[in-house]
């Protein structure tokens, strides 16, 4: 009888520490540490996420196989995310992997942090309902610092065909929220004051951008612009009309992302589609995917959506099975061109 391939991800690409344990694609452990030093700068201070990283990574670890009552003796390999990210703290995950890899005498994997977003429609486990994508699907991936259209043919097989152009439509909810006087991630509170806010209160322009690719800057500009405007002659404008504000500028972000993915659906004829990544998390995002009931639409659960190791030690799985290895010359890259 074989012995099951026991994978120990590792996730550092930003500012989330994290450890999982998989055996197979079915998740044994997922443990995050998450950093508040940055609350107060108002974004993430590289420096600052290298050093927590370095503080967490053993007990995240240590923590990780114990909850999945594994010994570091009994895995086959470990992934860890090798790009694109913050190159600090990418290189706290990195060494750490090879580190332990090299004691243990067994394989390393190095896990692009985009596809692994992808991949974590795949992680299986106690509570998550198996809902994985058939092969191919279109996936949005959505977050802080990426926006990627993809389409997905099989676990290791994807291509870029649309990606953004300036920022990323996470980094402009953050932005657009620093303006309205919110804290740090600013995403989050922005999705929870637009529940109760008129979407048609503001109207902000989209941007015309040629193909499946996206361009925020130009919209957080705007947004900006208009907010420091209607201050001047109001001071209490984003009081009166926090609620309103939020709405708006989520329903026009949300309108950019799904005019990509509809265009996506008619040329390729997929009617498949995942999202993946931290905006995967947002309410509106959700209900306007549900809405298009033409589509298979895949969402992952709230845990994997943000940054996590569950999605790399499945990722990783994928890549033992094939074989893809590296060795202790590995290094991160802070970014990536592709996948």
């Amino acid at each position: 009888m074989s012995r099951p391939v026991i994978i120990l991800g590792i996730e550092s690409s930003c500012d989330e520490t994290a450890a999982a344990v998989s055996m197979g694609d079915k998740i044994l452990a997922n443990v995050v540490a998450s950093q508040k030093v940055h609350e107060s700068y108002g974004g993430i201070v590289p420096e600052l996420a290298s050093r927590a990283h370095q503080q967490n990574i053993i007990p995240v670890v240590d923590q990780a196989l114990k909850k999945a009552n594994v010994s570091k003796n009994d895995l086959s390999a470990i992934a860890f995310t090798s790009g694109p990210g913050l190159l600090g703290a990418l290189l706290v995950g990195t060494s750490f992997a090879k580190s332990l890899a090299l004691g243990l005498d067994i394989p390393l994997i190095e896990v692009n942090h985009m596809q692994a977003h992808v991949l974590a429609h795949f992680a299986k486990g106690e509570g998550l309902k198996d809902a994985s994508p058939t092969f191919p699907f279109v996936c949005l991936t959505v977050s802080g610092g990426h926006t990627q259209l993809i389409v997905v043919r099989n676990h290791l097989q994807m291509e870029l065909i649309g990606q953004t152009l300036d920022d990323a439509a996470g980094e402009a909810f953050d932005k657009i929220a620093k303006v309205m006087g919110l804290t740090y991630p600013g995403g989050p509170l922005v999705d929870r004051l637009a529940s109760s806010g008129n979407i048609h209160a503001f109207k902000f322009p989209h941007p015309q951008v040629p193909g499946y690719d996206f361009s925020f800057s130009g919209l957080k500009t705007a947004v900006i612009n208009f907010i420091n405007n209607q201050l001047q002659k109001n001071p209490e404008f984003i009081k009166q009309n926090l609620n309103d504000l939020a709405a708006s500028v989520q329903h026009t972000i949300v309108e950019i992302l799904m005019m990509r993915v509809r265009q996506v659906v008619r040329d390729t004829g997929i009617r498949s589609v995942a999202v993946a990544g931290g905006v995967a998390a947002n309410s509106g995002l959700r209900a306007a995917l549900a809405r298009e009931t033409e589509w298979n639409v895949f969402v992952p659960p709230f845990e994997f959506c943000t940054d996590n190791a569950a999605m790399i030690a499945v990722c990783g799985y994928y890549k033992y099975l094939a074989g893809d290895f590296t060795d202790q010359l590995a290094s991160p890259e802070a970014r990536f061109s592709g996948l």
